[in-house]
């Protein structure tokens, strides 16, 4: 977030968050964005901004969606990489679409605004690319024909759908 924010919002600065982890129990990507920067306002008093992320594959409906980090029943990247490949061993790349979804949210003592970011694509036939995280390497995102994984993190970050819901969210700040 420093990385995308700080540049467009000058004299911003984030802080990370040290509180209880909160319990993310909601059933989109607004709901849990909401949760966690609602726990972090809480915890610190101070304006607070959480996301929540991931990858929604048109033809498993939306899915892994929520469950993107925890998709093979853990948080290990290759597995849910894995797990999602083999999902989709037999679909034709005409059927591929998928897109990155961020929604970030805003809690202050002012009220609460959130702000979506979308980057659609498709998920390749196999890995590749070393940056990035996630989902990055089977990612390849519309107008591109290389993975995310493969793309430079500053072209990444340019098209990136964090770096759309962050946008949204400095032309908010800038006015403040």
């Amino acid at each position: 977030m420093a990385a995308i924010l700080e540049p467009i919002v000058p004299g911003l600065s984030l802080l990370g968050y040290d509180g209880p982890e909160p319990v993310e129990d909601g059933t989109s990507f607004l709901e849990n964005s909401l949760i966690k920067a609602r726990a972090a306002f809480a915890h610190t008093g101070k304006a607070s901004i959480a996301d929540d992320s991931g990858i929604a594959v048109e033809i498993l409906g939306g899915s892994p969606g929520i469950f993107s980090a925890r998709w093979s029943g853990s948080k290990d990247d290759v597995k849910n990489r894995q797990l999602l490949l083999s999902q989709l061993a037999d679909v034709p790349e005409g059927n591929r679409q998928a897109s990155f979804i961020c929604t970030i949210s805003l809690v202050s003592e002012e009220g609460e605004q959130s702000f979506t970011g979308v980057c659609p694509g498709r998920i390749a036939f196999a890995e590749s690319g070393e940056n990035g995280f996630g989902y990055d390497p089977i990612f390849i995102p519309e107008g591109f024909e290389i993975t995310t994984g493969e793309l430079e993190p500053m072209v990444k970050n340019s098209i990136s759908h964090r770096s759309m819901a962050l946008s949204q969210l400095a032309s908010f700040l800038r006015p403040q």
